[in-house]
């Protein structure tokens, strides 16, 4: 049996925007269903929100996310959830964390850490907080 965890984001109303930038970021396959492509439309004004949300990158990398609709309460808090991507190298990280700063407030600027070769962590322009790091083998000496 195989298990694979991904992140599901919440977003009020600009879940579109931002899967589609982190398509730009991470590469692989886009997909978006709008609440009226489900049929699920509360308000006309939700129906082109995101109703199903994802990003599958060729590289591993999966995310999804949709638009919270209005009629649910919803509060993304200040660090409610971190998305944490690990790498194989500093440079493959350095290159992610250059195309998720546009609008992003550095909480960590990116830098080798005592465990690792590069770690830093961004709140990215939706909100969104990232941890990007080179993943080291573990050792308990």
């Amino acid at each position: 049996m195989s298990v694979v965890s991904t992140p599901h984001l919440n977003f009020r109303g600009d879940a579109r925007e931002a899967l589609t930038f982190y398509q730009s970021v991470f590469g692989g396959q886009l997909i978006l269903v709008s609440n009226e492509e489900a049929h699920s439309a509360e308000l006309p004004a939700e129906a082109q929100q995101v109703k199903f949300g994802q990003v599958i990158g060729e590289n591993g990398f999966q995310i999804m996310g949709y638009d919270v609709p209005r009629s649910v309460a919803y509060d993304q808090g200040e660090k409610s959830v971190f998305v944490s991507v690990r790498g194989d190298s500093a440079d493959e990280i350095a290159e992610l964390w250059k195309k998720l700063i546009p609008g992003s407030t550095i909480i960590e600027q990116l830098a080798p850490s005592f465990f690792s070769p590069a770690y830093g962590m961004l709140k990215d322009k939706f909100g969104v907080v990232w941890v990007l790091d080179v993943a080291v083998p573990y050792s308990d000496s």
